[in-house]
């Protein structure tokens, strides 16, 4: 039985990744590179599609990036100097090669591919009164509601068509756009999602992270800014802002856990973020202890900023194989339960006889964190201390982040003391809303406008949920799109 890591079920996904190209040479192959550099954002399915000036071509393949496109066939059935690319991890629709994106249609104006990073959260509505009108949905994936909606829309020009089609979606969304007549890339006006430009010679880039951008040599220009259209028309590029201005809400989930650390979001350094978050926690939570271990690998800078802060060493007690994939072959519960340690093992010698402080940066159901606090147990530890660099999740994400229900998160059940007696540590504290800010430079969590969407710890969700509110997972269409958990 082929079984997902057990180390791996209990973390909030990211969303996906997006990377587009105008105007170069071997685009497929440089948005191949764009999408190794955002793999982290989505590691189930990969595709891209290109436009040579006649034809649209596209490759789309369950998997990593890796395998499916370091294949030199591959990359010369994609020929063009126009590319998007789009790696996944489904929020909404099954794990299915036709919800792979970029998803591509011809319309009357032409072909159309799209890839999107987020969640449209009234698409059930919209989808049933697209199918009453007649049109034919052909994945699951709330994302071929824009094409219906593009391809129905009553205005004359694509971009005007494409304008329409956004003005009635809610929720969250970074688009890179394919059509004959050129490349457009936008986010929603709140920037829930993130999206970058930058240049390489001659080329125009898009990329959900600035990493991607590292990686393929190019030089960032910008964020796409809130409720912007930039448009690539060749060697023309022009901006526009077809929506009503809104304080911006950028989910504050990105500098936690999503992005790598090695990018910067909206002029922030994820990695010095994530220090400052973990000197924040050692300030609000500290704790008397021998050593400080990051769970790895997304706890470690928060763990440097936490030992930095509160003097006590940082060390690696507990080693991660970094050859070991997502998944592994199973025949039953016991080798199942014995397969968590091929991705991650106490340092016995080092731990044996501590008290230690472990630095995570989630909990979501408590099932890591209960099985860490295990391993150090049996390693030796003399005490076992958890330290969360976010706030409790106790509220789901709607705007493209694979939350378990609401029922499912452990915070939502229990208060600090039933957590702290789940996962059997000696000790559980979380950082506040307010360290949170602090440590992104705010003074404090504004109650009325905050700056970030923080709905997942507050439950204060900057849109309307029409879905949701509608009750829509129990409908048909909905159970056609339900969340993969």
């Amino acid at each position: 039985m082929l079984t997902t890591n057990p180390y791996d079920d209990d973390k909030l996904r990211e969303e996906c990744g997006v990377f587009g190209v105008s105007a170069t040479d071997g685009a497929a192959a440089l948005v191949a590179l764009g999408l190794h550099a955002l793999q982290h954002r989505g590691q189930e399915a990969a595709g891209i599609t290109t436009f040579d000036g006649a034809n649209f071509h596209t490759h789309r393949a369950m998997g990593h990036v890796a395998g499916n496109f370091d294949r030199d066939d591959v990359i010369r059935a994609l020929p063009g100097t126009v590319a998007c690319g789009h790696v996944r991890y489904s929020t909404t629709g099954e794990t299915a090669l036709r919800n792979v994106q970029p998803l591509y249609a011809e319309l009357s104006t032409g072909g159309f591919a799209i890839a999107h990073n987020g969640n449209i959260s009234n698409a059930m509505r919209l989808r049933r009164e697209l199918v009453r009108r007649g049109s034919i949905f052909q994945s699951t994936s709330d994302t071929e509601t824009i094409i219906h909606l593009v391809a129905t829309s009553n205005y004359r020009t694509l971009l005007d068509r494409f304008i329409d089609a956004l003005k009635q979606i809610e929720g969250a969304y970074s688009l890179i756009v394919m059509t004959p007549e050129g490349m457009i890339a936008c986010r929603d006006p709140l920037g829930i999602r993130p999206l970058v430009m930058g240049k390489l010679g001659d080329a125009v880039i898009f990329a959900s992270e600035t990493v991607a951008l590292d990686v393929v040599g190019a030089t960032f220009v910008r964020a796409i800014e809130p409720g912007e259209l930039v448009i690539v028309q060749g060697s023309e590029i022009r901006s526009i802002r077809p929506f009503a201005p809104m304080a911006a809400r950028p989910c504050i989930f990105e500098w936690v856990y999503f992005s790598r650390p090695d990018s910067i979001v909206d002029d922030h350094s994820i990695y010095s973020v994530r220090k400052a978050i973990g000197a924040q926690l050692a300030i609000e939570s500290p704790v008397d202890a021998d050593l400080v271990i990051p769970v790895p690998d997304s706890g470690t800078p928060a763990a440097i900023g936490y030992a930095q802060q509160s003097g006590i060493p940082f060390e690696l007690g507990i080693i991660r194989s970094h050859y070991v994939g997502r998944t592994f072959i199973s025949p039953g519960d016991k080798v199942r339960h014995l397969g968590v340690k091929l991705k991650h093992n106490a340092n016995r010698a080092l731990i044996k006889g501590k008290r230690v402080i472990l630095v995570d940066d989630s909990i979501v159901r408590g099932t890591t964190s209960l099985k860490i606090v295990q391993m150090m147990r049996e390693a030796g530890a003399a005490e076992v201390h958890m330290r969360i660099a976010s706030p409790p999740t106790r509220h789901s994400c709607f705007y493209g982040v694979d939350t378990p229900e609401r029922t499912k998160l452990l915070a939502a059940k229990l208060d600090l003391g039933g957590m702290t007696g789940f996962i059997h540590a000696d000790s559980l504290n979380f950082i506040s809303i307010d360290g949170l800010y602090k440590a992104l430079g705010e003074a404090k969590r504004a109650d009325v406008r905050p700056k970030y969407c923080d709905a997942c710890f507050t439950g204060d969700y900057p849109t309307t949920l029409t879905d949701h509110d509608e009750g829509s997972e129990v409908d048909q269409f909905a159970m056609l799109a339900e969340r993969v958990i």
